[in-house]
């Protein structure tokens, strides 16, 4: 089943602009009420939703790796009233969109192989959409927008009720400059009893939704935010180290597990990689060094990729600078940053010994 699904999918993937027309095309007439549930501009959305679903049907056949995934995706897409009758909608819409771009080398084999791998995926979505009693979102109101610098902010927002969840996890949220485009955001504080959620946010080269944030939030906007995803943690009970490296506004949920670690006495030893292209990117150095004036269990090591001669960080980036330090073999792993920084850092640990099971980070974005 798997192979044909990627043999079929590798003919038409030199196609993926047109598969994904085609599958909108076919999903909103099958489903006209789909519709509503995607940004009026689809230019930036098209592939996204075609090449989430195949990258999820190809990993049919590893089952640790996708099965919570597609538990974490149900509970998540409930925030868009999705109904199985939906479901059902996408499977028929994919298979006939790969199916007119495959040409002679779609067969009845293939296209069953499609249908068992899709029904797998939605069966385990659905399961956990409907097995979840919570809220599908939150509103949230916007008490705080500081700027840090042109492309930065800090946005702080108070949910209307208390969100649950854990420090490191991540949230996706639709803001009212930007509706129906959801962009995924990591709180950058423990939670605590006032409940506000602090976000850094900075404006990305064609982020619709990060520069709105950045330059056009204001006090009293409504935020529509997502269940809480994600399974970035640390382990206290554990002996091994923890290495944390954030590239970035990736700095966000390390500070978030930071604080909450900061709550107890005994901790993990953590050590803390904080990298940026030039000094001005790590805007929370500060911040993190206090937090290490009090616990000495963690130490804090600031990275600069384009400033040789800059005095107290490594300079370099983040996969050369932890790559001197040693192999990490030994220690649990979080990775936090842009996709790129992820991809190399990934790299570099597993080049250096480090388990794969022990190296722990987000999602990255398949397109």
């Amino acid at each position: 089943m798997v192979r044909l699904v990627r043999e079929s999918f590798a003919l038409v993937e030199p196609r993926t602009a047109e598969v994904a027309r085609d599958f909108h095309g076919n999903l909103f007439h099958i489903a006209p009420s789909a519709r509503e549930m995607f940004p009026i501009n689809m230019s930036v959305q098209r592939p996204r939703l075609l090449l989430a679903l195949v990258r999820l049907v190809q990993l049919v056949d590893r089952p640790d790796d996708l099965l919570p995934q597609l538990r974490q995706l149900g509970r998540e897409h409930r925030k868009f009233g999705v109904l199985s009758e939906h479901y059902e909608a996408v499977g028929t819409a994919l298979i006939h969109a790969v199916r007119e771009h495959s040409g002679p080398r779609w067969t009845d084999e293939v296209e069953r192989a499609w249908a068992e791998a899709y029904t797998i995926m939605a069966r385990a979505m659905l399961d956990a959409a409907e097995a979840d009693d919570g809220p599908p979102l939150w509103t949230a109101e916007v008490v705080d927008h500081e700027r840090i610098g042109w492309d930065l902010a800090v946005v702080r927002v108070l949910p209307s009720e208390p969100l649950p969840h854990r420090a490191g996890q991540y949230v996706s949220v639709e803001v009212p400059q930007r509706p129906r485009l959801w962009r995924s955001l990591s709180p950058a504080s423990a939670p605590g009893a006032d409940g506000v959620l602090e976000f850094h946010v900075r404006a990305v080269e064609g982020g619709w939704v990060s520069r709105s944030i950045v330059a056009h939030a204001q006090l009293g906007d409504q935020w529509r935010v997502g269940a809480p995803m994600g399974h970035l943690t640390v382990d206290r009970t554990s002996d091994r180290d923890v290495l944390m490296v954030a590239g970035g506004t990736g700095i966000a949920p390390m500070r978030a597990i930071v604080e909450d670690l900061a709550q107890w006495g005994q901790n993990p030893r953590v050590h803390l990689f904080n990298g940026g292209r030039v000094r001005e990117d790590l805007y929370d150095l500060p911040h993190l060094r206090n937090i290490a004036a009090t616990n000495p269990w963690l130490t804090v090591i600031p990275v600069v990729e384009h400033a040789p001669d800059e005095e107290g960080a490594e300079h370099g980036t983040l996969a050369q600078a932890i790559a001197r330090y040693g192999s990490w073999d030994d220690c649990d792993i979080l990775v936090a940053g842009s996709p790129a920084m992820i991809k190399a850092t990934v790299a570099t640990l597993r080049r250096g010994g480090a388990p794969e099971h022990r190296i722990h980070h987000d999602p990255v974005p398949w397109d």
